[in-house]
């Protein structure tokens, strides 16, 4: 069983995080680096491990993840999104659990584009009448 792996893709902003994750002792490991390294701040590893804490399974798999694009924030969105859909692949009944705590749904908001004839996406120059 220690062979096999259990794949996600997590997504959020311009941040695509792939996991890969085996049963183990419970080592995270972003871009070759430990997460809490790579991470830098508790609040995002705080992120990451949420899913695992949801199911109680914090030392249970090690997992492998490569992640790209973004900042730290999106990253780490990202990572949370990727565990949560590997989970599924361990255990179908986890699925209850992680949808209702939100680890299941892909975080649509992305930056809005520039638009022509104005700073801004939404910010215009000031306007007078004379």
């Amino acid at each position: 069983m220690s062979d096999t792996i259990f794949y996600g893709t997590g997504r959020r902003k311009r941040s695509v995080a792939r996991v890969y994750m085996t049963p183990g002792k419970g080592d995270i490991k972003v871009n070759g680096q430990s997460f809490r390294d790579y991470l830098c701040r508790d609040t995002l590893a705080k992120i990451v491990m949420e899913p695992l804490a949801a199911i109680e399974g914090e030392k249970a798999y090690n997992i492998e993840i490569n992640v790209n694009g973004g900042g730290l924030t999106g990253q780490a969105g990202a990572i949370r999104l990727g565990i949560s859909r590997a989970l599924l692949g361990v255990n179908d009944d986890y699925r209850a659990i992680l949808k209702e705590k939100g680890f299941l749904t892909r975080d649509a908001r992305k930056v809005e584009r520039k638009k022509p004839g104005q700073p801004g996406a939404r910010k215009n120059f000031q306007f007078s009448k004379r």
